[in-house]
């Protein structure tokens, strides 16, 4: 069997990447001969990094040649069908489901999260390209919901985020190791987002007082140079001396850091996921309602919208609220996640079942 991924692959979004990273192992563990072929901004790297074919997302002849020789196309994971970044993604990847329909190659929605998509010519886009789709899989109860609102007809299920289904095969990172810390790890996953009120400056300061509690801020950066700079940008604010792991790092020693941390602090969705798949308790600040949604899922509170005006002193007190509790935060966030774990790597047997 021949399979064409469709996502947001090869930009170097260490969350995008371990996506890929999980659908990928999770076909090969469901048929081990498959072949798989992956539309990429940097096609080289996919193909070294995974093991496995990969083509020019940018190019429509190649895009194509893909898709006729394919079996079926999964489109997916992550939040694809969107307009909050502009009218592109919508049109790009409603455009890929297109082209396998006028192939005749079966497509399938595989774990998004779709939406905010608030321009009715976009919805209208989305919708009559997903009523093609021979399997609809979402990754929260919002996005099944937004598909109804917008009149989409077909059965549309809600199914854990890929990345949930990775297989950790250690929790030591060399990194950490080499630090030769003698004070649990407060680690911390910000981004760059635009926001009426200095969100940052109120993160430094309520990670200055967490210091204070014996906690060394650890930064892992989810999307290389650019959450790097944000890293280094919040933690130029801090009194306190903050460590940023390397941005370059592979998604297994990003989980490790986490792994290794007391409890976590994040705006990254996937930094929220990573830290669920090791068990490490965790603070969300949100940006998006993706973040809501995933937090609400493993019970795990959401600190603060970046949105709103933030308080320095009210998110360290949740951050204090939060690591006083922590056994107690991880029962609770393990309840969802146990059953998670192995109903993501279902998905993809009931992707494959729609192209055989």
């Amino acid at each position: 069997m021949r399979v064409v991924l469709s996502g947001y692959y090869g930009f170097h979004n260490v969350g995008d990447e371990a996506i890929l990273f999980s659908i990928i192992a999770a076909l090969k563990a469901e048929q081990p001969d498959i072949e798989i072929v992956v539309l990429s901004n940097d096609p080289d790297y996919t193909k070294k990094t995974y093991q496995v074919e990969a083509v020019n997302r940018w190019q429509l002849k190649e895009v194509s040649q893909a898709i006729r020789s394919a079996d079926g196309v999964i489109s997916g994971g992550g939040s694809l069908l969107q307009d909050k970044t502009g009218n592109r993604s919508v049109i790009y990847y409603s455009g890929i489901m297109m082209i396998a329909r006028a192939y005749k190659k079966p497509f399938v929605i595989y774990a998004q999260g779709i939406g905010p998509v608030d321009k009715k010519v976009n919805q209208r886009i989305t919708k009559v390209a997903i009523s093609k789709a021979k399997l609809v899989t979402v990754r929260d109860e919002a996005s099944k919901q937004f598909l109804k609102d917008i009149g989409l007809k077909n059965e549309v299920s809600v199914v854990p985020d890929p990345v949930l289904g990775i297989d950790v095969n250690t929790r030591s990172s060399d990194w950490v190791q080499e630090q030769s810390l003698k004070q649990p790890m407060l680690a911390v996953s910000v981004r760059d987002w635009p926001s009426s009120d200095n969100y940052k400056e109120a993160i430094a300061g309520a990670l200055d007082q967490a210091a204070g509690l014996g906690y060394k801020v650890v930064f892992v950066p989810m999307h290389g140079e650019h959450d790097a700079e944000t890293s280094k940008e919040v933690a130029a604010m801090m009194s306190a001396e903050a460590l940023i792991s390397p941005h370059d790092a592979s998604i297994e020693e990003k989980i490790a850091v986490i792994g290794e941390s007391a409890m976590l602090v994040g705006m990254r969705l996937h930094a929220l996921i990573f830290a669920a798949v090791v068990e490490t308790p965790f603070l969300a600040l949100s940006y998006d309602p993706k973040i809501d949604a995933f937090a609400d899922l493993c019970q795990q509170p959401v600190a603060a919208d970046v949105h709103d005006r933030l308080s320095a002193e009210e998110l360290f007190e949740k951050i204090k609220q939060h690591s006083e509790q922590l056994e107690e935060e991880k029962q609770k966030m393990n309840v969802y996640v146990a059953q998670a774990k192995q109903e993501a790597k279902q998905t993809a047997a009931r992707a494959l079942a729609c192209f055989r």
